[in-house]
Protein backbone atom coordinates (compact mmCIF):
# COMPACT_ATOMS: atom_id res chain seq x y z
CA UNK A 1 0.00 0.00 0.00
CA UNK A 2 1.52 2.93 -1.23
CA UNK A 3 1.87 5.85 1.58
CA UNK A 4 -0.65 8.87 0.91
CA UNK A 5 2.34 11.54 0.27
CA UNK A 6 4.12 8.57 -2.63
CA UNK A 7 3.22 8.67 -6.34
CA UNK A 8 2.44 5.39 -7.42
CA UNK A 9 3.31 4.04 -10.59
CA UNK A 10 0.07 3.85 -12.01
CA UNK A 11 -0.36 7.66 -11.19
CA UNK A 12 3.19 8.22 -12.11
CA UNK A 13 3.86 11.41 -14.95
CA UNK A 14 7.68 12.10 -15.91
CA UNK A 15 9.25 14.68 -14.01
CA UNK A 16 10.52 17.79 -14.88
CA UNK A 17 14.20 18.31 -14.19
CA UNK A 18 13.09 20.86 -11.26
CA UNK A 19 10.94 18.60 -9.90
CA UNK A 20 14.11 16.07 -10.01
CA UNK A 21 16.27 18.78 -8.71
CA UNK A 22 14.38 19.87 -5.96
CA UNK A 23 14.02 15.52 -5.15
CA UNK A 24 18.02 15.49 -5.41
CA UNK A 25 18.56 18.72 -3.14
CA UNK A 26 16.37 17.45 -0.60
CA UNK A 27 18.10 14.13 -0.50
CA UNK A 28 21.65 15.61 -0.64
CA UNK A 29 21.41 17.19 2.43
CA UNK A 30 20.56 14.08 4.10
CA UNK A 31 23.46 12.62 2.41
CA UNK A 32 25.92 15.67 3.89
CA UNK A 33 24.96 15.03 7.17
CA UNK A 34 25.78 11.11 7.07
CA UNK A 35 29.40 12.18 5.02
CA UNK A 36 30.00 14.74 7.44
CA UNK A 37 30.41 13.02 10.28
CA UNK A 38 32.66 10.24 8.84
CA UNK A 39 35.10 13.15 8.12
CA UNK A 40 34.79 15.46 11.41
CA UNK A 41 35.29 12.66 13.73
CA UNK A 42 38.91 12.23 11.95
CA UNK A 43 40.36 14.98 13.28
CA UNK A 44 39.41 14.92 16.84
CA UNK A 45 39.94 11.47 17.87
CA UNK A 46 43.25 12.19 19.67
CA UNK A 47 42.13 15.03 21.50
CA UNK A 48 39.11 12.36 22.38
CA UNK A 49 41.04 10.03 23.53
CA UNK A 50 43.27 12.28 25.50
CA UNK A 51 40.43 14.25 27.34
CA UNK A 52 38.39 10.81 28.13
CA UNK A 53 41.90 9.45 29.24
CA UNK A 54 41.11 6.35 27.21
CA UNK A 55 43.56 5.98 24.07
CA UNK A 56 42.90 1.70 24.54
CA UNK A 57 39.21 2.03 23.17
CA UNK A 58 39.39 5.38 21.11
CA UNK A 59 39.48 3.59 17.63
CA UNK A 60 35.81 2.11 18.94
CA UNK A 61 34.71 5.56 18.73
CA UNK A 62 35.09 5.53 14.36
CA UNK A 63 34.86 1.72 14.64
CA UNK A 64 31.54 1.43 16.47
CA UNK A 65 29.89 3.83 13.72
CA UNK A 66 30.87 1.57 10.98
CA UNK A 67 29.47 -1.44 13.21
CA UNK A 68 26.28 -0.10 13.58
CA UNK A 69 25.65 1.59 9.89
CA UNK A 70 27.23 -1.82 8.12
CA UNK A 71 24.60 -3.70 10.16
CA UNK A 72 21.28 -2.27 9.31
CA UNK A 73 22.36 -0.27 5.97
CA UNK A 74 20.43 -3.80 4.28
CA UNK A 75 17.34 -3.12 6.58
CA UNK A 76 17.12 0.20 5.39
CA UNK A 77 17.14 -0.33 1.33
CA UNK A 78 14.48 -3.71 2.05
CA UNK A 79 12.48 -1.22 4.22
CA UNK A 80 12.49 1.09 1.48
CA UNK A 81 11.46 -0.89 -0.79
CA UNK A 82 8.56 -2.46 1.16
CA UNK A 83 7.20 1.45 2.78
CA UNK A 84 8.48 3.72 0.37
CA UNK A 85 11.58 5.64 0.53
CA UNK A 86 10.42 8.63 2.32
CA UNK A 87 9.28 7.55 5.38
CA UNK A 88 12.45 5.60 5.99
CA UNK A 89 14.82 8.50 4.99
CA UNK A 90 13.48 10.52 8.05
CA UNK A 91 13.26 7.47 10.55
CA UNK A 92 16.75 7.61 9.77
CA UNK A 93 17.29 11.11 9.88
CA UNK A 94 15.59 11.51 12.95
CA UNK A 95 18.05 8.27 14.78
CA UNK A 96 20.94 10.29 13.69
CA UNK A 97 19.89 13.54 15.28
CA UNK A 98 18.98 11.86 18.54
CA UNK A 99 22.34 9.20 18.52
CA UNK A 100 24.21 13.18 17.85
CA UNK A 101 22.73 14.53 20.76
CA UNK A 102 23.73 11.87 22.97
CA UNK A 103 27.47 11.96 21.67
CA UNK A 104 27.18 15.69 22.41
CA UNK A 105 26.81 15.05 26.17
CA UNK A 106 28.78 11.42 26.51
CA UNK A 107 31.02 12.58 30.00
CA UNK A 108 32.74 8.74 29.08
CA UNK A 109 34.67 6.83 26.54
CA UNK A 110 31.71 3.95 26.89
CA UNK A 111 28.55 6.51 27.14
CA UNK A 112 30.57 8.20 24.02
CA UNK A 113 30.67 4.63 22.14
CA UNK A 114 27.48 3.68 22.79
CA UNK A 115 25.82 7.09 21.64
CA UNK A 116 28.11 6.49 18.27
CA UNK A 117 26.76 3.07 17.68
CA UNK A 118 22.80 4.70 17.95
CA UNK A 119 24.19 7.30 15.37
CA UNK A 120 25.53 5.28 13.27
CA UNK A 121 22.06 3.27 13.52
CA UNK A 122 20.55 6.47 11.55
CA UNK A 123 23.17 7.44 9.57
CA UNK A 124 23.85 4.30 7.94
CA UNK A 125 20.81 4.07 5.77
CA UNK A 126 20.98 7.73 4.83
CA UNK A 127 23.98 7.93 2.43
CA UNK A 128 22.22 4.41 0.55
CA UNK A 129 18.97 5.50 0.81
CA UNK A 130 19.89 9.38 -1.30
CA UNK A 131 21.82 7.15 -4.17
CA UNK A 132 18.45 4.90 -3.99
CA UNK A 133 16.20 7.73 -4.68
CA UNK A 134 18.26 9.65 -7.09
CA UNK A 135 18.15 6.12 -8.93
CA UNK A 136 14.72 6.43 -8.46
CA UNK A 137 13.94 9.86 -10.42
CA UNK A 138 17.31 9.77 -13.16
CA UNK A 139 17.80 7.28 -15.82
CA UNK A 140 21.44 5.39 -15.51
CA UNK A 141 22.63 7.36 -19.04
CA UNK A 142 21.44 10.67 -17.36
CA UNK A 143 22.77 10.24 -14.26
CA UNK A 144 25.67 11.74 -15.05
CA UNK A 145 24.25 15.19 -15.50
CA UNK A 146 23.07 15.21 -11.34
CA UNK A 147 26.28 13.79 -10.13
CA UNK A 148 27.80 17.61 -9.87
CA UNK A 149 25.22 17.44 -6.99
CA UNK A 150 26.71 14.26 -5.22
CA UNK A 151 29.91 15.14 -5.81
CA UNK A 152 29.44 19.09 -3.85
CA UNK A 153 28.25 17.11 -1.31
CA UNK A 154 31.18 14.38 -0.67
CA UNK A 155 33.11 17.60 -1.89
CA UNK A 156 31.66 20.22 1.01
CA UNK A 157 31.88 17.23 3.96
CA UNK A 158 35.91 16.13 2.60
CA UNK A 159 36.42 20.05 3.10
CA UNK A 160 34.48 21.04 5.91
CA UNK A 161 34.72 17.93 7.77
CA UNK A 162 38.40 17.92 8.63
CA UNK A 163 38.99 21.62 9.09
CA UNK A 164 36.07 22.02 10.94
CA UNK A 165 36.42 19.26 13.26
CA UNK A 166 40.09 20.15 13.96
CA UNK A 167 39.29 23.94 14.61
CA UNK A 168 36.49 22.81 17.21
CA UNK A 169 38.76 20.57 18.48
CA UNK A 170 41.48 22.80 19.26
CA UNK A 171 40.02 26.19 19.95
CA UNK A 172 36.10 25.01 21.87
CA UNK A 173 35.71 21.33 22.37
CA UNK A 174 35.15 17.92 20.47
CA UNK A 175 31.60 17.81 21.67
CA UNK A 176 30.62 20.62 19.15
CA UNK A 177 31.14 18.49 16.34
CA UNK A 178 28.18 16.44 17.38
CA UNK A 179 26.16 19.48 18.77
CA UNK A 180 26.09 21.08 14.89
CA UNK A 181 24.50 17.79 13.79
CA UNK A 182 21.35 19.23 15.40
CA UNK A 183 20.46 22.29 13.20
CA UNK A 184 21.34 20.55 10.02
CA UNK A 185 19.48 17.50 10.91
CA UNK A 186 16.10 19.46 11.61
CA UNK A 187 17.21 21.21 7.84
CA UNK A 188 17.70 17.69 6.03
CA UNK A 189 14.61 16.45 7.58
CA UNK A 190 12.43 19.40 6.63
CA UNK A 191 13.88 19.37 3.43
CA UNK A 192 13.31 15.94 2.51
CA UNK A 193 9.62 15.54 3.92
CA UNK A 194 9.03 18.39 1.39
CA UNK A 195 10.91 17.08 -1.44
CA UNK A 196 9.95 13.29 -1.57
CA UNK A 197 6.09 13.95 -1.46
CA UNK A 198 6.84 13.52 -5.30
CA UNK A 199 9.17 10.89 -4.98
CA UNK A 200 7.56 8.04 -7.40
CA UNK A 201 7.40 4.17 -6.30
CA UNK A 202 8.09 0.65 -7.46
CA UNK A 203 5.70 -1.23 -5.37
CA UNK A 204 5.54 -4.54 -5.35
CA UNK A 205 4.29 -7.31 -2.70
CA UNK A 206 7.44 -7.72 -0.09
CA UNK A 207 8.08 -9.45 3.12
CA UNK A 208 10.73 -8.19 5.31
CA UNK A 209 12.64 -11.85 6.61
CA UNK A 210 13.26 -10.85 9.88
CA UNK A 211 15.08 -13.87 10.94
CA UNK A 212 17.58 -13.16 7.54
CA UNK A 213 17.69 -9.74 9.14
CA UNK A 214 18.78 -11.38 12.89
CA UNK A 215 21.22 -13.76 11.38
CA UNK A 216 22.67 -11.03 9.06
CA UNK A 217 23.23 -8.48 12.06
CA UNK A 218 24.16 -10.58 14.72
CA UNK A 219 26.94 -12.50 11.96
CA UNK A 220 28.59 -9.07 11.41
CA UNK A 221 28.50 -7.66 15.16
CA UNK A 222 30.21 -10.84 16.16
CA UNK A 223 32.76 -10.61 13.07
CA UNK A 224 33.63 -6.70 13.67
CA UNK A 225 33.66 -7.33 17.73
CA UNK A 226 36.05 -10.54 17.58
CA UNK A 227 38.23 -8.39 14.97
CA UNK A 228 38.46 -5.02 16.84
CA UNK A 229 39.09 -6.86 20.30
CA UNK A 230 41.47 -8.82 18.76
CA UNK A 231 43.41 -5.77 17.67
CA UNK A 232 43.57 -4.00 20.44
CA UNK A 233 44.05 -6.84 22.91
CA UNK A 234 46.89 -8.67 20.61
CA UNK A 235 45.15 -11.98 21.74
CA UNK A 236 43.75 -13.32 18.69
CA UNK A 237 43.99 -17.12 20.03
CA UNK A 238 42.08 -16.02 23.38
CA UNK A 239 38.94 -17.70 24.48
CA UNK A 240 36.63 -14.49 23.57
CA UNK A 241 37.95 -13.68 20.45
CA UNK A 242 37.94 -17.07 19.24
CA UNK A 243 34.53 -17.65 20.43
CA UNK A 244 33.32 -14.66 18.79
CA UNK A 245 34.84 -15.44 14.98
CA UNK A 246 32.84 -18.99 15.73
CA UNK A 247 29.81 -17.42 16.75
CA UNK A 248 30.19 -15.33 13.23
CA UNK A 249 30.82 -18.68 11.44
CA UNK A 250 27.77 -20.17 12.74
CA UNK A 251 25.37 -17.08 11.96
CA UNK A 252 26.86 -16.70 8.66
CA UNK A 253 26.36 -20.11 7.89
CA UNK A 254 22.43 -19.89 8.86
CA UNK A 255 21.96 -16.86 7.01
CA UNK A 256 23.38 -18.69 3.88
CA UNK A 257 20.70 -20.97 4.83
CA UNK A 258 18.19 -18.81 5.04
CA UNK A 259 18.66 -16.57 1.67
CA UNK A 260 17.90 -20.34 0.35
CA UNK A 261 15.04 -21.17 2.54
CA UNK A 262 13.06 -17.98 2.57
CA UNK A 263 10.09 -17.08 0.67
CA UNK A 264 11.45 -13.63 0.27
CA UNK A 265 15.07 -13.42 1.37
CA UNK A 266 16.75 -10.28 2.33
CA UNK A 267 19.12 -9.97 -0.24
CA UNK A 268 17.53 -11.87 -2.98
CA UNK A 269 19.35 -14.84 -4.83
CA UNK A 270 19.26 -13.48 -7.74
CA UNK A 271 20.72 -10.14 -6.96
CA UNK A 272 23.75 -12.36 -4.73
CA UNK A 273 24.05 -14.25 -8.88
CA UNK A 274 24.42 -10.95 -10.29
CA UNK A 275 27.68 -11.34 -12.08
CA UNK A 276 27.67 -7.20 -11.90
CA UNK A 277 26.42 -6.87 -8.46
CA UNK A 278 28.65 -9.24 -7.08
CA UNK A 279 31.79 -8.35 -8.86
CA UNK A 280 30.83 -4.60 -8.20
CA UNK A 281 30.31 -4.95 -4.61
CA UNK A 282 33.34 -6.78 -3.87
CA UNK A 283 35.48 -3.78 -5.89
CA UNK A 284 33.43 -1.12 -3.93
CA UNK A 285 34.01 -2.82 -1.09
CA UNK A 286 38.08 -3.30 -0.75
CA UNK A 287 38.34 0.06 -2.70
CA UNK A 288 35.74 2.79 -0.33
CA UNK A 289 36.72 -0.15 2.99
CA UNK A 290 40.65 1.55 2.55
CA UNK A 291 39.59 5.02 1.76
CA UNK A 292 37.76 5.10 5.29
CA UNK A 293 40.52 3.28 6.88
CA UNK A 294 43.09 5.89 5.54
CA UNK A 295 40.65 8.67 6.28
CA UNK A 296 40.26 7.47 9.82
CA UNK A 297 44.43 7.19 10.82
CA UNK A 298 45.97 9.62 8.36
CA UNK A 299 45.10 12.14 11.21
CA UNK A 300 46.92 9.87 14.13
CA UNK A 301 50.36 10.07 11.39
CA UNK A 302 50.28 13.77 10.56
CA UNK A 303 49.36 14.42 14.66
CA UNK A 304 51.85 11.65 15.94
CA UNK A 305 54.77 11.36 13.42
CA UNK A 306 54.52 14.77 12.21
CA UNK A 307 53.19 16.68 15.51
CA UNK A 308 51.05 18.62 13.81
CA UNK A 309 47.99 20.20 15.70
CA UNK A 310 44.65 19.37 14.92
CA UNK A 311 43.60 21.91 12.63
CA UNK A 312 46.92 21.47 11.06
CA UNK A 313 45.58 18.05 10.50
CA UNK A 314 42.82 18.82 9.01
CA UNK A 315 44.43 21.28 6.55
CA UNK A 316 46.78 18.24 6.09
CA UNK A 317 44.15 15.72 4.66
CA UNK A 318 42.19 17.80 2.19
CA UNK A 319 43.91 16.05 -0.68
CA UNK A 320 42.98 12.91 0.57
CA UNK A 321 39.54 14.46 0.20
CA UNK A 322 39.13 16.38 -2.99
CA UNK A 323 40.81 13.94 -4.87
CA UNK A 324 38.07 11.87 -4.90
CA UNK A 325 35.42 14.12 -5.42
CA UNK A 326 37.67 15.32 -8.23
CA UNK A 327 37.93 11.87 -9.69
CA UNK A 328 34.43 10.53 -8.76
CA UNK A 329 33.25 13.80 -10.40
CA UNK A 330 35.34 13.30 -13.92
CA UNK A 331 34.32 9.19 -13.90
CA UNK A 332 30.37 10.11 -13.20
CA UNK A 333 30.51 12.11 -16.57
CA UNK A 334 32.60 10.50 -18.58
CA UNK A 335 31.21 6.64 -18.45
CA UNK A 336 28.07 8.43 -20.18
CA UNK A 337 30.50 8.99 -23.22
CA UNK A 338 32.01 5.50 -23.08
CA UNK A 339 31.31 2.32 -24.62
CA UNK A 340 34.17 0.88 -22.39
CA UNK A 341 33.37 2.96 -18.84
CA UNK A 342 35.35 0.70 -16.48
CA UNK A 343 38.68 2.18 -18.76
CA UNK A 344 38.97 5.03 -16.25
CA UNK A 345 38.71 3.56 -12.75
CA UNK A 346 41.21 0.71 -13.79
CA UNK A 347 43.41 2.97 -14.59
CA UNK A 348 43.04 5.18 -11.11
CA UNK A 349 43.41 2.21 -9.34
CA UNK A 350 46.80 1.46 -11.09
CA UNK A 351 47.94 5.21 -10.38
CA UNK A 352 46.62 4.48 -6.70
CA UNK A 353 48.45 1.30 -6.47
CA UNK A 354 51.61 3.16 -7.48
CA UNK A 355 51.28 5.67 -4.92
CA UNK A 356 50.62 4.49 -1.70
CA UNK A 357 53.68 1.68 -2.66
CA UNK A 358 55.62 5.35 -3.08
CA UNK A 359 54.31 6.35 0.32
CA UNK A 360 55.20 3.15 2.03
CA UNK A 361 58.56 2.75 0.59
CA UNK A 362 59.71 6.49 1.11
CA UNK A 363 57.06 8.26 2.80
CA UNK A 364 58.87 9.04 6.51
CA UNK A 365 61.84 10.66 4.27
CA UNK A 366 60.31 12.51 1.08
CA UNK A 367 58.90 16.43 1.87
CA UNK A 368 56.10 16.97 3.13
CA UNK A 369 54.35 18.67 -0.23
CA UNK A 370 55.39 15.22 -2.28
CA UNK A 371 53.79 13.38 0.85
CA UNK A 372 50.50 15.73 0.22
CA UNK A 373 50.55 14.72 -3.73
CA UNK A 374 51.07 11.63 -3.16
CA UNK A 375 47.86 11.47 -0.95
CA UNK A 376 46.49 12.84 -3.52
CA UNK A 377 47.11 10.99 -6.57
CA UNK A 378 45.69 8.02 -4.42
CA UNK A 379 42.42 9.74 -3.64
CA UNK A 380 42.09 10.77 -7.42
CA UNK A 381 42.94 7.42 -8.57
CA UNK A 382 39.99 6.16 -6.07
CA UNK A 383 37.55 8.18 -7.23
CA UNK A 384 36.97 7.16 -9.88
CA UNK A 385 35.92 4.21 -8.64
CA UNK A 386 33.11 4.91 -6.78
CA UNK A 387 29.75 6.39 -9.55
CA UNK A 388 30.94 3.71 -11.95
CA UNK A 389 30.64 0.85 -9.13
CA UNK A 390 27.82 2.59 -8.23
CA UNK A 391 25.59 3.16 -11.54
CA UNK A 392 26.76 -0.49 -12.86
CA UNK A 393 25.06 -2.32 -10.19
CA UNK A 394 21.92 -0.05 -10.08
CA UNK A 395 21.89 -0.38 -14.07
CA UNK A 396 21.86 -4.64 -13.88
CA UNK A 397 18.56 -5.10 -11.49
CA UNK A 398 15.48 -4.29 -11.82
CA UNK A 399 13.73 -0.88 -10.72
CA UNK A 400 11.73 -2.81 -7.63
CA UNK A 401 15.50 -4.09 -6.36
CA UNK A 402 17.07 -1.33 -6.12
CA UNK A 403 16.40 -0.47 -3.11
CA UNK A 404 17.45 -3.80 -1.36
CA UNK A 405 20.46 -3.64 -4.35
CA UNK A 406 21.73 -0.43 -3.32
CA UNK A 407 21.36 -1.27 0.24
CA UNK A 408 23.34 -4.24 -0.21
CA UNK A 409 26.10 -2.26 -2.26
CA UNK A 410 26.40 0.26 0.60
CA UNK A 411 26.33 -2.77 3.27
CA UNK A 412 29.61 -4.19 2.01
CA UNK A 413 31.03 -0.99 1.33
CA UNK A 414 30.81 -0.36 5.00
CA UNK A 415 31.39 -3.89 6.07
CA UNK A 416 35.06 -3.10 4.06
CA UNK A 417 35.71 -0.04 5.52
CA UNK A 418 34.99 -1.47 8.80
CA UNK A 419 37.22 -4.46 8.53
CA UNK A 420 39.99 -2.51 7.07
CA UNK A 421 39.57 0.26 9.66
CA UNK A 422 40.07 -2.65 11.98
CA UNK A 423 42.74 -4.05 10.24
CA UNK A 424 44.64 -0.69 10.20
CA UNK A 425 44.17 -0.69 13.73
CA UNK A 426 45.74 -3.74 14.60
CA UNK A 427 48.96 -2.78 12.61
CA UNK A 428 48.93 0.56 14.27
CA UNK A 429 48.38 -0.27 18.10
CA UNK A 430 47.66 -4.39 18.44
CA UNK A 431 51.74 -5.43 19.78
CA UNK A 432 52.00 -4.26 23.56
CA UNK A 433 55.18 -1.44 23.46
CA UNK A 434 55.51 -1.75 27.31
CA UNK A 435 51.88 -0.10 27.94
CA UNK A 436 49.23 -2.11 29.85
CA UNK A 437 46.10 0.17 29.57
CA UNK A 438 44.65 3.90 29.34
CA UNK A 439 46.31 4.72 32.28
CA UNK A 440 50.13 4.42 31.15
CA UNK A 441 49.35 5.04 27.42
CA UNK A 442 50.59 7.66 25.28
CA UNK A 443 49.26 7.35 21.57
CA UNK A 444 52.84 9.24 20.37
CA UNK A 445 54.82 6.05 22.23
CA UNK A 446 52.00 3.43 20.67
CA UNK A 447 52.83 4.43 16.60
CA UNK A 448 55.52 4.83 14.72
CA UNK A 449 56.69 5.65 11.27
CA UNK A 450 57.02 1.68 10.84
CA UNK A 451 53.73 0.93 11.74
CA UNK A 452 52.60 3.44 9.42
CA UNK A 453 54.76 1.83 6.54
CA UNK A 454 53.04 -1.00 6.82
CA UNK A 455 49.47 0.44 7.09
CA UNK A 456 50.56 1.60 3.81
CA UNK A 457 51.25 -1.61 2.43
CA UNK A 458 48.11 -2.95 3.74
CA UNK A 459 46.20 -0.36 1.78
CA UNK A 460 47.66 -1.02 -1.47
CA UNK A 461 46.72 -4.62 -1.01
CA UNK A 462 43.25 -2.96 -0.53
CA UNK A 463 43.37 -1.11 -4.10
CA UNK A 464 44.46 -4.23 -5.55
CA UNK A 465 42.24 -6.30 -4.74
CA UNK A 466 39.21 -3.40 -6.25
CA UNK A 467 41.55 -3.69 -9.22
CA UNK A 468 41.35 -7.16 -9.35
CA UNK A 469 37.36 -7.38 -8.86
CA UNK A 470 36.81 -4.31 -11.33
CA UNK A 471 38.90 -6.18 -13.97
CA UNK A 472 35.89 -9.24 -13.22
CA UNK A 473 33.19 -6.98 -13.82
CA UNK A 474 31.23 -7.22 -17.05
CA UNK A 475 30.47 -3.62 -18.79
CA UNK A 476 26.84 -4.20 -19.72
CA UNK A 477 25.41 -1.12 -21.53
CA UNK A 478 23.60 1.51 -19.38
CA UNK A 479 19.96 1.86 -19.84
CA UNK A 480 18.40 4.65 -21.89
CA UNK A 481 22.09 4.93 -23.77
CA UNK A 482 22.79 4.19 -27.13
CA UNK A 483 26.17 2.82 -28.38
CA UNK A 484 28.94 5.57 -28.49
Amino acid sequence: MAAPHDVSPDDRVPLEHHEILSIVLGVVLAMFIAALDQTIISTALPTIGQELGDFEHMSWVASIYLLAATAVTPLYGKLSDIYGRRIVLLSGIATFVVGSLACAMAPTMFLLIAARALQGMGGGGLISLAQTIIADVVAPRERGRYQVYIAGVFMLSSLVGPLLGGFLTEHWHWSLIFWINLPLGFMAFAMSRRALRKLPRNDRRHRLDVWGAALMTGATISLMLGLTYGSQKGAWLSSDVVGLFILSAVLWTGFSFRLRMAEEPLIPLDVLGNQVVRTGMLAACFGMGTYIGLNIYMPVYFETILHLSAEQSGQALIPLMVGTVIGATTSGRVMLHLRRYTLLPKSGLVLAMLAITILAGWGASMPFWLFETMLGIVSLGLGTVLPVTTVAIQNAVAPHQLGTTTGAMNFFRQLGGALIVTAFAAILFSAPVGLEGPSGANLHDMVTPDRFRWMFYAAGIGFFLAFCFLMMMEERPLRGRGPS
